[in-house]
């Protein structure tokens, strides 16, 4: 691409949050999308936001059906998709009204000014235009007739005015990248791969993408151009990742590292569904994927493919935990290796789809009948997603359990610059699998019959013996009825029931002893501790900054092990004198700790309105208990 012909001012910045807003239909998502595909190439640290709109085909150019995807992207360290916006990208009124509020003032607007209509104003219940009310007054405005700019460059092709309406985002796109300096032939190369076997789609968002690109060149359209340097980042090959994405990678590792077949049983439910759409592309690594008629289904086959010696994992949100709980609980009792992803969701019953809460917790934790409990871990960022599920892999084989891994539709959705692993440092594989008899696993019967033995206990991790069906001399049968000790035959005895209770609780128990020491961020001790969970450490360890250069001691702990909680989390928090809990539910996490922890106060903080944390609201509420730092 050409450099700029015009006086505008080219301004270097360390970073910067821009945010597409239209309807469903005007491609915000893949306008984002390839945003942040041209920021990752430019080699800057990112996250992102996707924000879609929780009812299926809202009106056009309603409030309700206004879809949004924020990024932030700098030369900086990048931990949350940004505070304020400095550019908004308000394809018609309804998404200028529902997202002006997150504007910086002095930020810059682009509008698309065909949308702003009479019409348009009344679906999107404004009763005067904020074009010329003054509602604009404290920001830059760019108003671009981007309906007509795009009708314009495509009135020669055979293309229908629909077709055409909908090239109009990749012109905004072209504008957003000048404006930032961004790459555009990543955005070509997609165009070009995607509309491969259509060439006039292909060429007409081809077209509008470059004039989209030259508008900014050749009428000043901004009085300033944006640099943003590269980020000084750990040496490694990096790309752009989605939660979904790691996650559905990390089970793929899983596989390949313990050597053991993947079998991966899912039914459809936001925001979950993306998992089988990325692992679905792997089969090349041995990994089964399968499509079933119902949630029960779906986990039911995962708890058969670990009893058949693989490793099972299904993916759902809250309703489908609900529904599978029953089949979780057979796990339990069975103590067979299955991995249930729970991409969170906000609730009850259907809820928020599309908007992330960690509402689930309490559910994971404790939601089954009798005493069934299991790990639960929560991945911490969208790059984590993938090592959470390599861990939640290795603990379900290692100690024969079900796992219950914690993620959110932000996690889920939102991506950030990913560090590609080296799989030789990935943790190593613990998985004894019976292939015969021994003295420890086999025992005779009344009538002089070796039996085999699936319910001795490892005297390390209590896990008990893994054999594959049909394995000679391993026969064996399982089911949901209680077990006896060593035998696994059925049993009705009090004394036995409440011994295999307390042994699979210490099993669960001795998990922590493969939980690493924890890091804490930020001070080591001091005034207050902000601890929490899953996703929430992004904005979390950003305010523990902000809040240490402020001269606040504060310091940080994102947990990825929920339950058990790490051995050492009690001692970390006997260096605080208080502990701030952020987290996105009405409190779950702190009724963990205040019955683990009855001598020690935890103060809430929550916020659920289907959005993440900002770090500035930790900071208020850092500085509303510690008080506001002395001057030095």
């Amino acid at each position: 691409m050409s450099s700029p012909t015009t006086d505008t001012d080219v301004r270097e910045i360390p970073e910067a949050t821009v945010l597409f807003a239209g309807d469903s239909g005007d491609g915000m998502q893949i306008t984002g999308s390839q945003f942040t595909l041209a920021s990752a190439y430019a080699h800057n640290d990112l996250a992102t936001l996707p924000d879609y709109p929780a009812e299926i085909r809202a009106p056009a150019g309603t409030t309700y059906g206004v879809s949004a995807f924020q990024l932030h992207f700098g030369a900086v360290d990048i931990r949350t998709p940004g505070e304020k916006v400095d550019l908004l990208v308000a394809m018609n009124a309804a998404a200028l009204k529902v997202h002006l509020h997150r504007v910086r003032k002095g930020g810059t607007v682009l509008v698309n000014v065909n949308s702003f209509e009479d019409k348009d104003l009344n679906k999107a219940d404004l009763d005067n235009n904020p074009l010329t009310d003054g509602t604009l007054d404290e920001y830059e405005v760019l108003e671009v007739p981007l309906t007509e700019i795009t009708r314009e460059a495509l009135s020669d092709t055979d293309l229908s005015v629909q077709q055409i309406d909908r090239s109009k985002n990749m012109f905004a796109l072209g504008m957003a990248l000048w404006m930032y300096s961004r790459p555009v032939e990543p955005a070509k190369k997609w165009i070009r791969q995607k509309f491969e076997e259509d060439p006039e789609i292909r060429d007409a968002n081809l077209n509008v993408l470059k004039k989209g690109y030259h508008y900014g060149e050749t009428i000043d359209a901004a009085e300033v151009r944006y640099e943003v340097n590269e980020a000084a980042m750990k040496p490694g090959t990096y790309r752009a990742v989605r939660g979904a994405e790691a996650l559905a990678l990390g089970l793929v590792a899983a596989r390949v590292k313990s050597d053991l077949g993947l079998f991966y049983g899912s039914y459809p439910i936001t925001p979950a569904s993306d998992i089988l759409h990325e692992i679905s592309k792997h089969k090349n690594f041995g990994v089964i994927t399968f499509q079933a008629e119902d949630e029960i289904a779906a986990v039911c086959s995962a708890l058969g493919a670990g009893f058949g010696g693989n490793i099972g994992v299904c993916a759902t949100s809250g309703p489908g935990v609900a529904l599978k709980t029953e089949a979780i609980g057979l796990g339990v009792m069975t103590e067979l290796p299955l991995v249930v992803i729970d991409m969170q969701r906000g609730g009850p019953s259907t809820g928020l789809p599309t908007k992330p809460e960690q509402g689930d917790l309490l559910q994971a934790v404790y939601g089954r009948n009798g005493e069934a409990p299991l790990p639960v871990l929560a991945a911490t960022s969208p790059g984590d997603c993938f090592n959470t599920a390599y861990e939640a892999c290795r603990i379900a084989t290692k100690y024969r359990t079900p796992v219950i891994l914690l993620a959110d539709g932000y996690l889920g959705n939102g991506s950030e610059a990913w560090r590609i692993p080296d799989t030789d440092t990935l943790p190593p594989f613990d998985v004894n699998v019976e292939t015969e008899k021994t003295e420890r696993t086999i025992y005779e019967d009344a009538d002089g019959n070796d039996q085999f033995l699936p319910y001795v206990r490892d005297p390390e991790t209590l896990a008990r013996a893994w054999a594959k069906p049909g394995t000679p001399d391993l026969e064996h049968r399982l089911g949901g009825l209680e077990k006896e000790h060593k035998t696994g035959n059925v049993s009705y005895a009090a004394e036995n029931h409440e011994k295999m209770v307390k042994l699979r609780a210490e099993k669960v128990q001795r998990v922590a002893q493969d939980i690493p020491p924890l890091t804490v961020h930020g001070h080591t001790n001091g005034d207050l501790l902000v601890l929490g969970w899953g996703s929430t450490k992004g904005a979390i360890d950003e305010a523990t900054e902000r809040a240490g250069d402020r001269g606040h001691r504060v310091g940080s702990v994102a947990l990825r092990h929920v339950w058990p909680l790490p051995s050492d989390l009690g001692d970390v928090i006997d260096r605080f004198d208080r502990v701030l809990v952020p987290e996105l539910n009405n409190g779950q996490l702190i009724r963990v700790l205040r019955d683990q922890y009855p001598n020690r106060d935890f103060t809430p903080l929550n916020k659920i309105q289907g959005r993440p944390f900002r770090a500035e609201e930790i900071v208020e509420e850092i500085d509303a208990l510690i008080g506001e730092p002395t001057p030095a």
